[in-house]
């Protein structure tokens, strides 16, 4: 599908919102019973949509505005000294792409990460099922990372789907046992580095949330954009 006129999209109904607290959240998303090819999703991508499982979508709150969609500037991009630490700790660890995550060894990663950071979301608990759909949807764009170490332990996987002007970091899952390597930080600026060696030049990092603690990491990956008002803004520190 490749006209943009006949596009579909629904909004949701007003629900709680998972990032800030006594607010309301509804989304608008692309009708899921459309086909979606790699041209319609980068234009959607750079008009602050987002994917999630098999829905593509993007915030639109009666009362809020506060989602910002948020992208690196690859070519751009210095790591600080703390990223750059970050980067010789895990010189170690061996990294592959991978066709699919739909194994055994793979949902027992998830399971652990969902279950010690993120008791508290909407996906816990975790289910096979929930991952399946989430995670494990085939867009002939989407490339699994996976990361081992030395004696080929999956320590971390991230899901990345390819636009034309950049990548976007959909999701990653990583060892929770190991607090000292920055699991986090690690896939994204080896995402960083990957985008910028396929000529690339952005890094979709989903939506900045002022106010909300869990997204304040977003801002130490500099240069960056916010998509404000329809058009990337480049701001050098959205506090």
């Amino acid at each position: 599908m490749t006209d943009l006129s006949e596009l579909r999209f629904f909004q949701t109904s007003a629900h709680d919102c998972g990032y800030l607290p006594d607010r309301q959240a509804s989304n608008v998303f692309v009708d899921p019973g459309q086909e979606l090819d790699a041209s319609i999703y980068s234009f959607l991508s750079n008009y602050g949509f987002r994917r999630s499982g098999g829905h593509v979508y993007r915030p639109r709150c009666d009362s809020c505005q506060s989602c910002v969609p948020f992208r690196v500037v690859t070519e751009a991009f210095t790591p600080s000294k703390s990223q750059r630490r970050c980067l010789k700790r895990n010189e170690d660890l061996q990294a592959s792409q991978i066709s699919t995550i739909d194994s055994d060894e793979f949902y027992s990663l998830y399971e652990r990460y969902i279950v010690a950071r993120h008791s508290d979301g909407e996906m816990y608990p975790p289910s096979r099922e929930q991952y399946n759909d989430f995670l494990s949807k085939e867009w002939g764009m989407t490339r699994y990372l996976a990361l081992r170490d030395q004696k080929g332990k999956l320590l971390s996987v991230a899901v990345t789907d390819f636009l034309a002007n950049g990548l976007s970091a959909m999701y990653s899952f990583f060892e929770p046992d190991c607090p000292e390597r920055s699991l986090g930080v690690f896939n994204v600026l080896y995402q960083i580095q990957w985008a910028r060696e396929s000529g690339l030049p952005y890094l979709y990092l989903g939506y900045w949330i002022k106010g909300c603690q869990k997204m304040t990491y977003k801002k130490s990956y500099r240069p960056y954009q916010l998509l404000i008002n329809n058009q990337w803004i480049s701001v050098g520190d959205p506090t």
